[in-house]
């Protein structure tokens, strides 16, 4: 089962395509015969997984090589400019592109600037700039942002990168509603959540692929098999994590509102038991 806008001949743009998740959409995609606009700030990069690409495609010029700094909007509408002039149409949309950096909550301010303006803004500009010509299409289309785990359940430590993934939950949501309210509309949006993944992020600390991270294909594959579902949250598991344990996480993080826990208890010292039972399935959440 897959989703109607990812057939043979339609179009599809990536952001942070360069690398990891993104190139991997690209890879999956061009074996299923689509068009592709690739997008990276980092152009070399790009040049060399944009060849690679266009080595699965049906002919060598389904693949353009855009790059792009999604953090700023005029550059995103080159892209959309691009894209449309190259293949007239986008059926599916990927706002990918994101990175890390020291975003503690007192971590100097261009890390937060840089973090926001990049996975957050990066996001707001790819559907600002795209959506309304993908609504004005008629066809099936799809939008997919790249969210985290830590938007959900927003760990301590790097607070500048949670909000921003927290923000694109947000965004997506809103986006969900809008579409589904717009007549005739026939563009769907879809939130990936990966679990832990072996990226470019992962090596920067490890060389080789930890035993509980998944590939960048397996998110993908799991990804496309969820849009085909027509469904929106898309959460993956890796080979630490299951489906049921980030159920839980994400339970615990919702009752300490409800609960009136201190804030982010799951790291307190005094719900340390409290939670482990909970996780285990021999205690309640609250």
């Amino acid at each position: 089962m897959t989703h109607p806008a990812l057939t043979q001949g339609r179009a599809a743009v990536i952001t942070g395509a360069a690398s990891g998740i993104g190139l991997a959409m690209a890879e999956a995609l061009a074996r299923l015969g689509m068009k592709l606009a690739l997008a990276d700030v980092d152009a070399a990069a790009l040049e060399k997984a944009a060849a690679g690409v266009a080595t699965l495609a049906a002919q060598p010029a389904d693949v353009i090589a855009v790059p792009t700094d999604v953090g700023r909007l005029e550059a995103v509408e080159r892209l959309k400019d691009a894209a449309y002039g190259a293949f007239g149409e986008v059926a599916l949309l990927m706002n990918n592109a994101g990175i890390e950096a020291d975003g503690r909550l007192f971590a100097p301010r261009e890390n937060w600037q840089r973090l926001i303006d990049v996975n957050l803004w990066g996001v707001v500009n790819g559907v600002q700039a795209f959506a309304p010509a993908m609504i004005a299409q008629g066809t099936p289309a799809a939008i997919v942002n790249t969210g985290s785990k830590q938007g959900i359940t927003c760990p301590p430590g790097n607070t500048a990168y949670n909000v921003t993934k927290a923000g694109v939950k947000v965004v997506t949501e809103a986006l969900a509603h809008e579409l589904r309210n717009t007549p005739g509309c026939r563009v769907t949006a879809h939130l990936l959540v990966p679990g832990f993944t072996f990226t470019g992020f992962t090596r920067a600390r490890v060389t080789e692929k930890p035993a509980g991270a998944w590939t960048p294909e397996q998110v993908i594959e799991f990804g496309l098999e969820a849009m085909g579902r027509g469904e929106f949250y898309i959460l993956c598991p890796d080979n630490d994590v299951t489906r049921a344990m980030d159920e839980r996480r994400i339970q615990w993080a919702a009752d300490d509102i409800i609960a009136n826990r201190p804030a982010l208890s799951r790291w307190h010292p005094d719900f340390k038991d409290a939670f482990a039972t909970f996780m285990d399935g021999t205690g309640p959440a609250r």
